[in-house]
């Protein structure tokens, strides 16, 4: 059973940061909303390791102060979300986490690509931005990860779909890979095959060049030789 269908909780945090509770979205003020994500990215967390990321310049008791107080505005504002441990606080088991369900269909080769749900595996990959405009360093240092784990699987993406022919959506996942980085070989790679496989050498060369351009401007490096030759065969 689905949160929606059972009242439950759905937290976002792609795009932009949204707890809905039923489908009906629920208004938490930041304070609140940077402990619940806090518990979303680490899991089940000390009351100590939670003062030391979320109030780091604040003294221990000032911090476990604030702490205090923003379980207690959660447990007020929003009833289950939160399960109290004492000691350990975390997410209620039954918040289902847009995060948490993509980083699951990543992490299974395969899944999102069975029965022809690559296109919306392809779709939720590109659009999975993780707290855009977060910027303290916990959050950015779940942003990069999750950035990395996004590129891969969508070149894994890319790959698989090229083997089975799927050019289109080979193609798309290619280019979401270099929207996240410009300088990834193996996608500017596909972008080539796939172009050529279809009769497009103009806009193979062009995806090359591109790619070798900002290759030397940005790293004083040369595409690999394999490439080189894939695109002077092409």
């Amino acid at each position: 059973m689905s949160g929606d269908d059972a009242g439950g909780f759905q937290l976002s945090l792609f795009q932009s940061w949204q707890l809905r509770q039923g489908g009906e979205a629920l208004h938490v003020p930041l304070r609140q909303q940077r402990l619940i994500t806090a518990l979303a990215l680490k899991g089940p967390r000390s009351r100590s390791y939670l003062v030391g990321l979320l109030w780091p310049a604040h003294s221990e008791p000032k911090a476990l102060d604030s702490l205090r107080v923003s379980v207690h505005l959660i447990a007020r504002q929003v009833p289950g979300l939160l399960a109290n441990g004492g000691a350990v606080l975390s997410l209620n088991d039954t918040v289902e986490v847009d995060l948490h369900r993509l980083h699951q269909e990543i992490l299974q080769p395969g899944l999102g690509c069975g029965d022809g749900h690559a296109a919306a595996f392809l779709s939720d990959l590109r659009r999975a931005d993780l707290l855009p405009g977060w910027y303290e360093d916990w959050v950015m240092a779940e942003q990069a990860e999750f950035r990395r784990a996004r590129l891969h699987a969508l070149v894994g993406l890319a790959g698989e779909l090229f083997g089975r022919a799927e050019y289109r959506l080979a193609l798309e996942a290619s280019e979401a890979a270099l929207d996240l980085e410009p300088l990834y070989e193996q996608a500017v790679r596909v972008v080539v095959e796939v172009e050529q496989l279809q009769g497009n050498r103009v806009a193979a060369l062009r995806a090359f060049e591109n790619y070798k351009a900002r290759l030397m401007a940005e790293m004083g490096l040369v595409p690999s030789e394999a490439l080189q030759k894939m695109v002077a065969e092409g």
